[in-house]
Order: structure tokens, then sequence, then C-alpha cells
């Protein structure tokens, strides 16, 4: 089990309720500070931190005079282009001091949803976390509508730590884990320690309770937990509502902790290998030699592309003998690919019109036999 000490990469959502003082409708400021602090320490380690955030709907109605638990839909997507800038901005203020730069994604459902889209969006926070970014991840409230949202940042947290390949995912919140039963209602009610496997019984429990600035309650963070403890993200609920709760966690503050059998990578190779093929590249030896050596697959390495397949599908790699040398997820379709096979990624541009991707195959969008 990867915890929060052992993590390589640590998704960390934070809740409305968490960062938003309910009756004034203002930031808590110290809060975050702290939080600021513990994300500081954690990059120190040498850790990569990514941060799903709840709380531009709830700014931004405090400053619009927007009173009441229910919103209109447009009155809520108002509130939110008024509340991510604000929300923005105080992350940015507090993790300057400590040299950390934040970054803005806003993400809908169909970006995870959408293959293409999740390539672009994984690639995108990928670069980010390279260059030392700590990203601001939220639900873009701005324009998403039912069709298109998750609707809860417990999910979108869980979709997040799938799509940059993290070992641990931290839901903080106002309770720390999950109990046979609500504690609130029941005095017998035990926390769970430690979850293996998420079963009817387990969901059982789950109740719905929440405030009036949280849209997520247990069951949405059991959801959260089967798609993170799947691509092999390890998972925590714990209590977020006091100081430094990163800090707390580490140092073995309650919380339930959802175990995840296999490594993030593992577990995505998994996914990759079981999707339908749409189609297969054919590549040389050289290319061969290259991705047995955990290489990209760059165009100058394909030799033949068969099928009809669009950006984000699924392929198969074939050997120079037509032999399987695995699956991967392509950056470009059928026609790119076959327009651009055999030349140097330097030439894509002069090709195709635009500037794409120097490999056809990333390394992390592929699984050899």
């Amino acid at each position: 089990m990867a915890s929060l000490i052992e993590a390589r990469r640590v998704v960390v959502k934070i809740g409305s309720a968490l960062l938003v003082d309910h009756e004034s409708g203002r930031l808590r400021g110290a809060w975050l500070k702290a939080l600021a602090d513990d994300v500081a320490a954690l990059k120190a380690q040498g850790k990569d931190v990514v941060i799903v955030s709840s709380g531009s709907i709830a700014l931004g109605r405090g400053v619009l005079g927007l009173g009441g638990e229910d919103l209109a839909l447009e009155q809520a997507q108002a509130a939110a282009a008024v509340g991510q800038i604000r929300l923005a901005r105080a992350y940015e203020e507090a993790l300057a001091p400590h040299g950390i730069t934040t970054g803005q994604v806003l993400v809908t459902l169909e970006d995870s949803s959408d293959r293409r889209r999740y390539l672009n969006s994984r690639a995108t926070l990928e670069q980010l976390l390279s260059l030392g970014v700590v990203a601001i991840v939220n639900e873009n409230d701005t324009i998403a509508t039912d069709e298109i949202r998750y609707g809860d940042n417990d999910r979108l947290a869980a979709q997040i730590a799938v799509t940059v390949g993290a070992d641990c995912l931290v839901l903080l919140s106002d309770v720390d884990g999950l109990y046979t039963a609500n504690p609130a209602e029941d005095a017998s009610a035990t926390r769970l320690e430690r979850i293996e496997a998420i079963t009817p019984e387990i969901e059982a429990m789950a109740g719905d309770a929440g405030s009036g600035l949280s849209r997520g309650g247990m069951k949405t963070k059991l959801m959260a937990a089967k798609t993170a403890i799947h691509s092999g993200c390890t998972m925590a609920i714990c209590d977020g509502r006091g100081l430094n709760p990163l800090t707390a966690l580490a140092g073995g503050a309650p919380a339930t902790w959802f175990v995840a059998r296999e490594d993030p990578k593992a577990a995505r190779k998994r996914w990759i290998s079981a999707m339908k093929p749409r189609g297969a590249v054919i590549v040389d030896e050289g290319a061969a030699k290259a991705l047995s050596c955990g290489k990209s697959l760059l165009p100058a390495g394909v030799r033949g592309v068969e099928g009809d397949f669009g950006r984000g599908d699924p392929v198969q790699i074939l050997g120079p003998g037509g032999e399987s040398l695995g699956a991967g997820l392509t950056r470009y379709t059928a026609a790119e690919a076959r327009a651009i096979m055999g030349h140097r990624s330097s030439e894509i541009e002069e090709i195709l019109g635009y500037k794409g991707r120097a490999a056809l195959i990333h390394r992390d969008d592929m699984a050899l036999t």
C-alpha cells in the first residue's frame, strides 16, 4: 500500500466546506496557509502533488450575494465564473512563498470519457508536473451542465488520480473515515481503518450526509475509491477540518485507507491491453528494439498503418514480421499516421500543417507483450 509517506505522486481533494466559511462565504485563509505548508513539505520530499479543489461556486455566490442552498444552473455558472478566479489566486498566493508555481486546470466529464480529450488532459498535467507545478484542478462549472458534469469532486479527484498515474489519493473531508453506520446517529458505529475490497456490505454503510456547501456524501467517496483502487491508487478518507491535515495524516491521524492491489503503471497497462484495437501500426526493427528499451514510438519507426482509427483510439503494435508487440493509444488518426510514417518528428508540422506531438504512441500509453 502506497501510504502518503511512501507515495511518489499524490492527489489531494479539498471540499468547499473546508475551504470556504459557510456563514460568511469567505475563504478560510489560515486553513489554506497551513495546507500550503503541508504541500510544500510533500514537494520537499520529491513528491508530485495535484490538488482537486472545490470552492469556486461557494466563493462566487458570496461575492454576488446569492443566498439559499440551491442555485439555478445559470446562477451556479455565474458564481463559478466569479469565484474561480478568486480560488486560483488564493492558491497562488498561498503557495508562492514556498517557491511553488501553481497552474489552473478546468475539466468536465467529457474530458475523461472522450479518449482524445483524455490524452490531451493527461499530456498537459504530465507536463505541468514535470515542470514542478502544482496543478489546481476543478470542474469547469462555468460551462458544465448536468449532462457533462461529474457533479462532485470526489469522483473527479479519482479520475484525475487515474489520469496522472497517482499512487495515493487523499479525500479531505468533514469525517475521519468510513463508519459501520452514521456516527452522529449510532453511538456504536466504528470506523473502518483498512478496506481491501468494496463489498455490498461496505457500500451499505455509506450515507448521503453532507453540508450545505458540499455536493458529495460517503457514497460518492466509495465510488471514487472503486475508481482509484482499480487503477492501482491507494485512497484515504480523513478529517481535513483542522490545520495541517496532510501532516496529521502522515503522522497516523485516524482515516480509512482503501488499498490498491497493484501499482498504477501495471493497472494502466492492463486497461490498455483489455481494449479492442481499432487498427494497427507496423514498425521496423529499429523501432521494435527501441520499444523494448522503454522508448515511445516515433513516426520515423512506422512502416505501415492498418485500419481506420481516431486520436486516442487503441491500436495494435506489430513488428516487422507481423508479430504482436503490444498495444497503445495513438495520438494521431489513421490518415495522419499514414502521412507522417517514416518521417522525423521535426517534419510533422510541415506535413500536417500544425505542430503535433513528437510521439505517435507515447510510452506511458503503451502496453507491450
